[in-house]
């Protein structure tokens, strides 16, 4: 493991080596037979790309052994994996396939009909599962690795094209090399520990850098298994970890209530699971799954882009992420003039008693391993205003230098830990025929991240009707399926600023606890049903509960 810079070499050191590597529910691989898989795929993508055509593909999987296999395939091919989220729709969905420049996309039966009746003009659509895709492999089964490149393999090579959401327009691909890929999973085999008789259990989707970077890179660098689930089940997760003898796992926030959720039994401990590392879990539900399972949940911070990254180490305050990574000089400063925030002030209870003067941006003053963006240089430069990264996310830090997580800068969401643009959301409400105006802007989860309100402003006199709020948005096919607002508040007009602009501020700081008619979407329900005094006080409780209650204001 020492010394090895590049994805392409991780690979390649599994040939030969016949302990299990690759598995899920159908199919188990060797790490042989992985590195054996991915040459022939590397091959076939040669054979593939056009001449002179960026060395880029699409994948657009469920967490099937495909996808894996094609990120190995890339990394000995000299190519990049665009990751394309399931969760888009339509004209949106097209957009990113071609803004990636992809001209092969890797897809399944399952997800043909996102497809339809897109223009991807030059793209070859493999389906894995189809004879076809077999007979096209077949010709290239003796391939061994490092026979079939489209370009250079080093550690500057592109391996990766995350989509990660700003504050308005699409979605920006965040590019990722071998270097960084490899030293980021080696970072963590050292951090955790990661052995090789390991199995990470991946239940992310892997078109997310969640369980790309932190589950898939660590188990390839250190030597360990992988095993799939195709989709999060919180109701499979428990039986996985078993059948698959599942060690270490990776998550996001409501992820974690999910596995909470199911019912305990007495034998909730009998696995060998023994770490969960990801972020957005709060630290009452961290420790609620401590005490049932038996499992420690390490939060950290860091993203696609990999410009900062804070980690959570023994001795961290509840409710703080943690301190900066080793190498890291991460600062909170005002985000107009760059001044460095003072501490924060805590009460006992852990109250931020000078969230005016203490809260800021996160930034990243020293070297960092940001690579850019796709063809999008003004995002660039956004993010490295000054010779500094400047990460899009509000912080404050206490007096032994731990950080806190305060909000965001701009007008995201972030759902189930995925950037939302609010911008996007609004051009599809704006569609209803009912609604003259439209406003989006989060309102926080009880538990971790953004839920997602919306005003909506209505003819005097017409009331709102939820069954055609809902035909409405299930007939939109660039709606997402993170982007239906949970609280609607219904208003004759929409508040505007002194210069005609919508007052979000305003809008976010009332969020559901306002004078005007709110209608919400219960966990499990279909129609939006009118919020009352009752609903509102269990959702206070449920805020309380979870350490939260502060993000409510007033």
């Amino acid at each position: 493991m020492t010394g090895t810079s590049t994805v392409a070499e991780l690979v390649q050191r599994q040939w030969g080596d016949h302990r299990v590597g690759l598995r899920d529910r159908s199919r188990v691989l060797s790490h042989h037979q992985v590195a054996a898989g991915a040459a022939a795929r590397a091959a076939l993508l040669v054979d593939l790309l056009p001449r002179g055509a960026e060395p880029h593909l699409g994948v657009l999987l469920d967490n099937t052994p495909e996808f894996p296999l094609w990120l190995s395939a890339a990394a000995l091919a000299g190519a990049a994996v665009a990751g394309i989220n399931p969760t888009r729709r339509g004209a949106e969905l097209a957009r990113d396939i071609l803004h990636t420049d992809c001209r092969v996309l890797v897809t399944e039966r399952a997800r043909l009909p996102l497809l339809d009746g897109l223009s991807l003009p030059g793209i070859r659509v493999l389906v894995t599962d189809t004879d076809a895709y077999g007979d096209l492999l077949a010709p290239y089964a003796a391939a061994k690795p490092g026979d079939a490149v489209v370009g250079p393999v080093g550690p500057r090579s592109r391996m990766l094209l995350s989509f990660t959401s700003g504050s308005t327009g699409a979605p920006k691909a965040a590019i990722c090399s071998q270097g960084r890929l490899a030293a980021a999973g080696a970072s963590l085999v050292a951090h955790f520990g990661v052995r090789e008789d390991d199995v990470h259990y991946i239940c992310m989707p892997m078109f997310h850098g969640n369980a790309v970077i932190a589950d898939w890179a660590p188990a390839l660098a250190g030597g360990a298994a992988v095993a799939l689930r195709d989709r999060f089940s919180a109701s499979g997760f428990l039986t996985d970890v078993r059948d698959f003898g599942a060690t270490y796992f990776t998550y996001v926030g409501r992820a974690v209530q999910y596995i909470l959720a199911t019912p305990a039994h007495d034998d909730d401990r009998s696995h060998r699971l023994r770490l969960g590392f990801g972020t957005e879990a709060g630290p009452v539900d961290a420790a609620r799954f401590q005490a049932r399972f038996g499992v420690r949940l390490v939060e950290g911070y860091g993203s696609s882009e990999g410009g900062a990254a804070i980690q959570r180490t023994p001795g961290t305050p509840a409710g703080a992420i943690g301190r900066a990574a080793a190498g890291e000089d991460l600062a909170v400063v005002d985000p107009a003039t760059g001044d460095e925030r003072p501490a924060a002030q805590l009460s006992p209870e852990g109250r931020l008693l000078n969230g005016d003067e203490a809260i800021g941006e996160l930034v990243n003053r020293g070297p960092n391993p940001f690579e850019g963006y796709w063809r999008h240089p003004e995002a660039d430069a956004a993010r490295r205003r000054g010779g500094w990264y400047w990460t899009g996310d509000l912080f404050f830090r206490d007096a032994q230098g731990y950080l806190y997580f305060a909000g965001r800068t701009d007008d995201r969401l972030r759902v189930d830990s995925e950037n939302l643009a609010a911008s996007m959301i609004e051009n599809i409400l704006a569609r209803w025929p009912a609604t003259t105006g439209a406003a989006v802007y989060a309102v926080p989860d009880p538990v971790s991240g953004d839920q997602v309100m919306a005003a909506l402003a209505l003819p005097e006199g017409r009331p709102f009707d939820p069954a055609a709020f809902a035909d409405f948005l299930s007939a939109q096919p660039d709606l997402g399926t993170k982007m239906t607002p949970r609280f609607v508040r219904v208003l004759p007009r929409l508040p505007v600023t002194a210069t005609n602009k919508v007052h979000r501020v305003a809008l976010r700081r009332e969020g559901f606890r306002c004078g005007d008619p709110v209608w919400w979407l219960p966990e499990g329900e279909d129609l939006h049903r009118l919020l009352t005094a009752e609903d509102v006080a269990d959702l206070e409780r449920s805020y309380e509960e979870q350490g939260r209650g502060d993000l409510l204001g007033r």
